[in-house]
């Protein structure tokens, strides 16, 4: 009998803390869905990693409900996915703990997040920020995940998990898969709308530089109208036209149009017409996913079901690796 061919895994978390905008969603999130016909993939909600700035409780748990619909409205309940809160898997917390005790502390000292996170939070410098590369480890080693999706402020930490993965491994013998970043599709790079040679951040102190995927219609063309060109008045991509080139990225991001299509579809034209074209285009990029999103944010039954179906799937993998995990480092589970 031929041998059956099982699935990659790909795993991928998001901040409940951020919302993503246009350049995560154009780039990245519209393709999660179609990963389904190539990979198993697991996608989870990072709550336990916002603890570490102290958000006010309340708000987290409400932000936590969205970015897990937010999830869900992608279309990402296909085949073997699985979609969950991190919260809700408690083996996420007993990896990270044994994880901390194979990483040394000259490696995690080293992330520079870690000291730019201790910059910006300065009245809260806590051992969580510290360990935050731990449980991200433990994220990704708990699921056997053999690709991650990573940015570049996070290689560092990627890098730091397959140190430990390897450590481990030679240790106690093969336990943990040992993870290589994702490289999909090169999607768009979106900038900044107010400072063009910046890319766009969800984290941006200037409301007006980045579009959320779920800022409504008049959001999102008020940030289109306010965003930087120049003096040409002529929509054409050359060095030089930075504002320009980064509103025919995204128009050319949401509509399929070559830069060269786009050209002449505006020659004789001024950036009053582009940009109002601009924002039609991303309101209607973003139009199925926000009315997905908006329906599943109004039953939360189905919410509550789809959580604890998410829950019981990932513990099910990670109950396997903990347990596994266990065993190597000789904890007993008193029954032997």
């Amino acid at each position: 009998m031929p041998e059956l061919q099982t699935k990659k895994k790909v795993l991928s978390l998001i901040q409940p803390t951020a919302v993503p905008h246009i350049g995560n969603y154009v780039g990245a999130l519209r393709n999660w869905a179609g990963m389904a016909d190539d990979y198993d993939c697991v996608y989870g909600v990072a709550d336990l990693h916002a603890l570490t700035i102290r958000p006010e409780p309340p708000a987290l748990r409400r932000q936590s409900l969205e970015a897990f619909a937010m999830l869900l409205a992608l279309g990402l309940r296909r085949g073997n996915n699985v979609v969950f809160l991190q919260s809700h898997v408690p083996e996420h917390c007993q990896l990270a703990w044994l994880l901390n005790c194979y990483t040394q502390f000259g490696e995690a000292s080293r992330m520079t997040q870690f000291k730019d996170k201790s910059t910006q939070h300065a009245d809260n410098v806590n051992v969580g920020l510290f360990t935050y590369p731990t449980l991200m480890a433990a994220d990704i080693l708990l699921y056997q995940a053999d690709y991650v999706p990573i940015g570049a402020d996070q290689k560092q930490h990627l890098e730091l998990c397959r140190n430990v993965a390897e450590r481990f491994n030679g240790l106690y013998g093969q336990t943990f898969v040992v993870p290589e970043p994702y490289i999909g599709k090169i999607g768009s790079r979106v900038m900044s709308l107010q400072e063009p040679t910046k890319k766009m951040s969800k984290s941006d102190p200037n409301p007006k530089g980045a579009i959320s995927i779920l800022d409504t219609p008049a959001e999102i063309l008020k940030k289109c109208r306010s965003a930087v060109t120049d003096s040409e008045a002529c929509v054409r991509h050359a060095d030089g036209k930075d504002g320009i080139n980064n509103l025919m990225t995204i128009y050319a991001a949401c509509t399929g149009k070559a830069f060269g299509e786009i050209e002449q579809e505006f020659a004789g034209k001024g950036y009053g017409d582009f940009k109002n074209a601009v924002a039609e285009a991303v309101v209607e990029e973003l139009r199925p996913f926000q009315e997905e999103y908006r329906r599943l944010l109004s039953d939360k039954a189905y919410l509550i079901q789809a959580a604890a179906e998410g829950a019981d799937a990932a513990r099910r993998l990670a109950a396997k690796t903990v347990g596994k995990a266990y065993r190597k480092v000789g904890l007993w589970d008193g029954r032997r």
